[in-house]
């Protein structure tokens, strides 16, 4: 939602601002449209990404879980997706709900099954974190140079 719209377009820095949001207005949506009328945008930070790949007793069992973890990001929209041997997948996904930290930035999972013999056959698993207009940010293993 706009500034303009939240009734904000007059904010100056001499403006001691406390948010109390309406029912269309979530207090992110909020902190940001402050920020940016009063000139201290809170801006967007990258998650930093960790994957994990399957352990030696689930690829035994003929399975191969590989865990993603976002964290550190803001705003709450980023999304998690997967690439397996370089195309889309989103089969055998499971998703976790996006959760507030703390510090004010997001955390989020995203954990992706695939039988073992196909994770032994990718090439490669990415995880990618991704937003419209920001540089998507990815970590990828490969099966090879994962000891089993």
């Amino acid at each position: 939602m706009p500034p303009a719209a939240m009734g904000l377009e007059r904010l100056t820095r001499r403006h001691a601002v406390k948010l109390s949001p309406g029912p269309n207005c979530t207090v992110e949506e909020c902190s940001l449209a402050v920020g940016a009328v009063v000139g201290h945008d809170v801006g967007v930070v990258q998650p930093t990404l960790s994957l994990l790949p399957p352990s030696r007793v689930e690829l035994e069992q003929g399975r191969a879980t590989l865990l993603c973890l976002a964290t550190g990001g803001f705003p709450s929209d980023w999304k998690l997706g997967w690439k397996v041997g370089g195309s889309s997948r989103s089969a055998g996904v499971s998703d976790s709900p996006g959760v507030l930290g703390k510090d004010g930035t997001y955390s989020r999972s995203s954990a992706l099954t695939l039988p073992a013999d196909h994770w032994r056959k990718a090439g490669s698993v990415s995880c990618e974190a991704s937003r419209s207009g920001q540089t998507p940010v990815t970590q990828t293993l490969n099966p090879d140079q994962c000891s089993e």
